[in-house]
């Protein structure tokens, strides 16, 4: 399910947001960061996580996804967190594959 660029932009962003966002491999993206999730496997990971494990991309293509992926329902939070680089406290996320495995 490809991610709508509506979703990608505010109406009143400038014309250039709005063409980006049709612009955008939104489907393409989104598959980079699950599988980036998805290595963590069962012990989920943070933003800081996923960031490092994609040194090539953007810190805004990275965590503009964590979205349309929780929305989609391949990715969850529950609420726990764990303390990221900066010392604040970040969510973490596991791929549903591996969080429903965490609570046999």
């Amino acid at each position: 399910m490809k991610t709508s660029a509506f979703k990608l932009r505010r109406n009143d962003d400038p014309v250039t947001s709005h063409q980006s966002a049709f612009a955008v491999d939104t489907n393409k993206m989104e598959s980079i960061v699950l599988q980036a999730i998805d290595s963590f496997g069962k012990d989920g990971c943070i933003s800081d996580d996923v960031l490092k494990a994609l040194p090539n991309y953007r810190y805004s293509t990275i965590t503009a996804r964590y979205k349309a992926l929780k929305e989609k329902g391949l990715v969850i939070t529950d609420g726990t967190t764990s303390k990221g680089e900066s010392g604040r406290s970040q969510l973490k996320m596991w791929s549903t594959k591996y969080y429903e495995n965490t609570n046999d």
